[in-house]
């Protein structure tokens, strides 16, 4: 494998001219440019990104840290947000937190020895002051972390009352949520939590209080339907419409109701939250709330590279939902 002491041979110049040339740094002639561009081309030379990275301070990666890639929202938020920092001249060190503690906590080591030039914090589970004394960029995606580090969210409190509009309007009167763990209305860090408030204001304004179902934490994503959900119709045989805290539960509630023999919309009405994929491609497909992953996922880069530059940006950063009605309500 060629070294940076063969291609300064080859162009017959130093090694710091070489090194120059490679990050773009102090005045370098055309001429000699060229030289040694010819000669990384014909030695087929590829630099030691982490020596670069030492040398310029600067890594051009930006960690993402988010509870499973394997989740349909996490997964497409993912590829988003790879495609953006690809365009600004960034790359993605993915870590899959799982909502452990102890997990979070040796990823966000893994990326301060990597030395990224930032983080997008999905999964915060860990005591705020680990992000405080990382001084580096942060941004965090639909949790607050603290005051000063910038959120980019949707509009969670009217993705519920649109839930709830949409089930009012379809004659439902024994509404339930369901969510899954942390996400549920009393986990004050986590924006998603506002849906429950916004969709249980629409309900109490007629007299009417939804019934609340918190299903485990860490089930997995390519488990059986949950046997909490079967429980749960059955001991709630009134339940005429359901809104979930994703499209993801949303598909699980569908896959109970078919076992369950309860026609969907004409029993039952379900509504999810997130519009990924899945949500058109289930059966009866899914009425949902649509968060702009697209979007956001454009906002969160734009946001970080404008702090690694040095920028100030707005802390605050909440993105409008839209009712997506489709053929389960």
């Amino acid at each position: 494998m060629p070294k940076i002491e063969d291609v300064a041979k080859k162009a017959g110049v130093s090694v710091t001219t070489v090194s120059r040339v490679l990050n773009n740094r102090g005045y370098i002639s055309e001429k000699t440019r060229a030289k040694v561009n010819q000669a990384i081309e014909e030695l087929n030379y590829q630099p030691n990104e982490m020596a670069r990275a030492l040398f310029r301070r600067k890594s051009n990666m930006i960690g993402l840290i988010i509870p499973a890639v394997s989740h349909p929202f996490f997964s497409e938020l993912t590829y988003h947000l790879e495609h953006y920092a690809d365009q600004q001249g960034y790359k993605l060190l993915l870590c899959n937190s799982n909502r452990d503690v102890a997990k979070e906590l040796q990823y966000i080591d893994m990326l301060k020895k990597n030395q990224v030039d930032a983080i997008i914090m999905g999964s915060a589970v860990l005591d705020v002051q680990h992000y405080l004394n990382l001084n580096l960029p942060i941004i965090s995606f639909d949790r607050t972390i603290a005051d000063d580090i910038p959120i980019v969210a949707s509009d969670n409190f009217m993705g519920g009352k649109l839930a709830a509009r949409l089930l009012l309007d379809n004659g439902c009167q024994n509404p339930a949520y369901l969510y899954r763990g942390i996400d549920g209305p009393h986990h004050q860090a986590l924006l998603a939590s506002e849906r429950a408030k916004g969709f249980e204001e629409e309900f109490l304004a007629i007299g009417t209080k939804p019934v609340h179902l918190q299903l485990e934490v860490n089930k997995g994503e390519d488990s059986e339907p949950d046997n909490e959900i079967i429980r749960f119709l059955q001991q709630h045989p009134e339940v005429d419409g359901i809104f979930a805290s994703s499209d993801f539960i949303a598909a699980e509630v569908l896959q109970v109701c078919h076992q369950l023999k309860r026609s969907i919309p004409d029993e039952i009405k379900i509504i999810g939250y997130d519009d990924v994929k899945i949500a058109s491609l289930v059966y009866p497909r899914l009425s949902t709330i649509r968060q702009p992953v697209r979007e956001m996922s454009k906002c969160s880069i734009d946001l970080i590279v404008r702090q690694i530059n040095g920028e100030v940006v707005p802390k605050i950063n909440v993105f409008p939902v839209s009712l997506i009605e489709r053929e389960t309500t």
